[in-house]
């Protein structure tokens, strides 16, 4: 099932959503600049020229108000910048389709796992082109595996990402689960980069953020990808057009450093004629395409994603011919007759004795008065309330005032091997920006709950009191059917 989402708003819709870390800041300038009137185009071309130049990048050229594709890369280094000791790989992989002709723009995210032919180099995965041959390489090797046309390639590390986070005020988070790992008293083998991020919804800031998207110790690359796609989708909802011209100067220094591109993009002739296009689209809704994958692998030849020729060739086609996520109504019409066809049905189990037990002692403590503690009755068969401490987590919530609010979470194991959570949220911030526009309202139970669809699923149920707001959160890949989301909602009781 994928993520799909609602149209951003005007002035933002030029791709800001869903799209990967590494592009963060080049949406952000070019949002901005396309806001303005194009009046920074020169500046920005220049700006971009001053960074090394993507050599023997064989991309296509696309004749004015035609199609384009974009492949974008992001990495911890510039592959120009490498050390032979230490090779650069690229972290993101992602490509955007323009098309002024279509209903839809679309965005496709490539496992860098996936197993492929890399040409002259033989069987390895997709992110290993990097750093045997950089974005030219890579360039080549998506041209060979998908075989359309490339019209331009960026290259974006990722100091970028956290000075462009920073830059837009910092984004609110819906954190699923603890991220932790600390590298003390661990030998060199098992050092990767350190985090620590507590569940539950919060701000996240520069380098907290950038680890957030970039986790994947013990997660897959499709969790790690819908992660990123979960928190660029709040970014969007939350930066207004307004904040982006007014940082626009900031956001194209930004951008400047910390891009490489191919030859044509650090013309203002290139630029101009791509931001143009983006224009042209900027009506359009965002359509994120699924990459087909699965696992394989050993031992011996190491964890790959694979995907079939006739997944690639469809996947491909739904690429080029992007079409608008349904409509909610219909969306939900399309999940109950898919519903029936597998004879699918609600499926939760009693989940009141682990729910009291847990929240009790939280409920007791002084800094909960305020907010009266509701736990699910109601579980899916596989649901499991994690170990991890703190579990449950209370904590003090800042909305952008800085005001205090009392907030607390959740966390729910669906399946920890891939990646998904769920969880309860409660808070007195009565109108956090995760719940600013739902997409529909369900009475069940007298209780109002409100619905926010992402595509076919449900990703928030939410209900509110007047004192307080609580929401039930699917897993990042979306895995609880929209039955379960609601009755689990509609079983939330007060302790």
């Amino acid at each position: 099932m994928s993520p799909e989402d609602r149209p951003p708003r005007e002035g933002l819709r030029l791709l800001l959503r869903g799209l990967g870390g590494a592009l963060l800041i080049m949406l952000l300038a070019a949002g901005a600049t396309a806001t303005a009137g194009l009046l920074a185009v020169d500046d920005l071309a220049q700006r971009i020229s001053q960074a090394p130049e993507i050599k023997h990048a064989a991309v296509d050229e696309a004749p004015p108000g035609k199609p384009q594709t974009i492949l974008v890369l992001g990495s911890d280094r510039r592959w120009v910048d490498r050390k032979d000791r230490n090779a650069a790989r690229s972290d993101t992989i992602m490509l955007i389709r323009l098309d002024p002709d279509q209903a839809a723009t679309a965005v496709l995210s490539v496992p860098r796992d996936l197993k492929v032919e890399i040409p002259g180099h033989g069987i390895d995965k997709i992110n290993a082109a990097y750093s045997v041959g950089g974005p030219a390489l890579t360039l080549k090797t998506l041209k060979s595996l998908l075989g359309i046309k490339i019209n331009h390639v960026v290259n974006v590390n990722f100091r970028g990402f956290r000075e462009a986070v920073d830059a837009v005020g910092c984004v609110y988070a819906d954190i699923d689960r603890r991220y932790y790992h600390s590298n003390a008293g661990l030998p060199q083998s098992q050092h990767y980069a350190e985090i620590d991020i507590q569940p539950g919804y919060q701000r996240l800031c520069g380098q907290d953020a950038l680890d957030y998207v970039r986790f994947r110790h013990a997660d897959s690359d499709i969790v790690r990808a819908a992660r990123q796609q979960d928190f660029l989708r709040a970014a969007k909802d939350q930066i207004s057009t307004s904040s982006l011209i007014d940082k626009r100067g900031k956001l194209v220094d930004i951008f400047g450093r910390s891009t490489q591109s191919d030859h044509a993009l650090r013309t203002s002739g290139g630029l101009l004629k791509l931001l143009k296009l983006a224009i042209f689209s900027a009506g359009h809704p965002v359509r994120e395409i699924p990459f087909p994958a699965q696992f394989a692998g050993d031992a011996q030849t190491g964890q790959f994603v694979v995907a079939s020729p006739e997944q690639i060739r469809a996947t491909v086609r739904r690429f080029l011919h992007a079409q608008p996520a349904p409509h909610p109504r219909r969306a939900q019409r399309l999940t109950r007759r898919a519903k029936r066809a597998r004879q699918d049905s609600v499926r939760l189990v009693d989940g009141r004795r682990p729910g009291e037990d847990l929240v009790a002692p939280m409920a007791a403590k002084r800094r909960m008065r305020g907010l009266p503690v509701y736990y699910p009755r109601k579980l899916t068969p596989e649901g499991r309330y994690t170990t991890v401490q703190p579990s449950p987590r209370g904590y003090t919530l800042r909305d952008r005032a800085g005001k205090r609010h009392r907030a607390y979470r959740l966390v729910v194991v669906q399946n920890e091997l891939e990646g998904q959570y769920y969880g309860v949220q409660g808070t007195t911030w009565r109108s956090p920006p995760v719940l600013a526009h739902p997409t529909g309202r369900r009475r069940v139970g007298g209780r109002t709950l409100l619905l926010y669809q992402d595509g076919r699923r449900l990703r928030f149920v939410a209900w509110k009191r007047k004192d307080a707001v609580y929401w039930v959160s699917n897993s990042l890949s979306l895995g609880l059917t929209n039955d379960q989301m609601i009755g689990i909602a509609a079983s939330l009781t007060r302790l």
